[in-house]
């Protein structure tokens, strides 16, 4: 069983930056393929972006492409979604999520997941 929790989630005026922490209490996290999820109130969760077990291959939604990144440690046992150029409509509740074998776009893929991080953009 993995164990994720999110972190670094607040507010922020459009423009700004946050970067979210996913914390796995998995010792070999190295073993997984890890993603970003956000929901947003009355919307389906949708993905962000998912980096593969090395972190040598990343994905993200378009529109997050050149303002996200996905990066991950695994000797910290942590992945990260840097966000840069937020704005107002990348208020969601984030949750990263794990799975084994290779990354996907698909939250049915994903087997673990944390209990989420909200993240508000003012404007």
């Amino acid at each position: 069983q993995v164990q994720l929790v999110e972190s670094g989630g607040g507010s922020a005026q459009a423009g700004g930056s946050l970067r979210l922490s996913c914390a796995a209490s998995e010792r070999t996290l190295i073993r997984y393929a890890m993603g970003w999820f956000r929901q947003a109130p009355g919307k389906e969760r949708e993905f962000v972006a998912a980096i593969n077990w090395s972190g040598g291959s990343t994905y993200a939604t378009d529109s997050v492409k050149g303002r996200f990144t996905i990066s991950r440690d695994n000797a910290k046992n942590t992945v990260y979604l840097q966000m840069n150029s937020l704005k107002p409509e990348d208020t969601a509740v984030y949750y990263c999520a794990a799975r084994a074998f290779r990354a996907t776009m698909s939250a049915h893929d994903y087997d673990y997941w944390g209990q989420g991080t909200q993240v508000t953009v003012s404007s």
